[in-house]
Parts: structure tokens; C-alpha cells; sequence
């Protein structure tokens, strides 16, 4: 039984990185899933125009909504799917992995409150408790590089990548 349980982890930590990889992979080329390629951020749109304008809501939108199109705010979205997507697909750097992806969950959740489906519970905060278990539970080390990325001298010099 415990055997199955790392392969349950492994499972979910690649499924979980694979969500966020791809969200950077469709934005920056516009393949046509959730961003089309007239969008796509090669081809100067902004990946996160079309979520903080149209699909913020509640107390915050305005807020939200102000922060559409800004290219720091692109550029940190952007840089955070590729490395919270790279770092848990190969299962290192998961601390900052958990705690940069619940961020962007949290954030996410923020523009979007309250949740039209249910008045608290959304896939945001689902995906950000399964990030915090991934980590919690050793998940990089499941089918992945974490054992061998913690022992490297890099993370032996800064913990914090661990």
C-alpha cells in the first residue's frame, strides 16, 4: 500500500507541474487551447489581460483589473508558469515551487472572489492544498530529481532550494 502512495505522488506532482507548464507553453505561442495565436504573447499580446479584465469579479475587481496588461505583472505571471511548472515536473526547488504556485492559486482565487460555482471553494484552492502536500510529503523525490537535487552542493550552500 505505501508503495502505491509514491506512485500517487509522483503522479500528481508531474500532473500538477504539466498544468502549469502548459499554461505558459499555450500563452507564450497561442496554440489555440486558452489563448489563441493572434494573443499569444510572441506575438505581443498580454497573457494576462483576458483573465484580470473580463473574468475578475467582487470586491477586488477593480483592483485586479488595473493590473491587466501591465508588463511586470506578464513577465512575473510568465516567469512563474515555467518555473513552478519545470521545478515540479522534475521535482526539484519544491519548496519554492509550493510556495510560489499557492501564491499565484491564492491571487488567482482573489480575482475571482467570490467563486461563481460554490461561495468558497474553488480549483484554485484545491490546487494550492495539493501543492502543499506535494511538498510536505516529499512529492519531488517520487519519480523525480529531489534526491539528487538536494544533495547537490548549490542547495547544501542555499537550504532554501531545497
Amino acid at each position: 500500500m505505501r508503495e502505491n502512495i509514491k506512485y500517487i505522488r509522483g503522479i500528481l506532482r508531474i500532473s500538477m507541474g504539466w498544468i502549469f507548464f502548459w499554461a505558459f507553453i499555450d500563452k507564450l505561442f497561442g496554440l489555440g487551447f486558452a489563448t489563441t495565436t493572434k494573443k499569444a504573447w510572441l506575438n505581443e499580446g498580454s497573457p494576462t489581460t483576458g483573465f484580470l479584465e473580463h473574468a475578475s469579479t467582487g470586491p477586488l475587481k477593480v483592483m485586479f483589473q488595473s493590473l491587466a496588461g501591465q508588463a511586470w505583472v506578464d513577465w512575473a505571471f510568465m516567469l512563474g508558469l515555467l518555473l513552478i511548472g519545470l521545478a515540479l515536473i522534475l521535482g526539484i526547488a519544491m519548496k519554492l515551487a509550493a510556495i510560489g504556485g499557492v501564491l499565484m492559486m491564492l491571487l488567482m482565487y482573489l480575482a475571482l472572489l467570490l467563486p461563481s460555482n460554490n461561495p468558497f471553494m474553488d480549483d484554485h484552492i484545491i490546487y494550492a492544498l495539493v501543492l502543499i502536500g506535494l511538498y510536505l510529503n516529499g512529492a519531488g523525490n517520487d519519480w523525480g530529481l529531489g534526491r539528487k537535487w538536494s544533495q547537490s552542493s548549490l542547495v547544501q550552500k542555499y537550504p532554501c532550494l531545497k
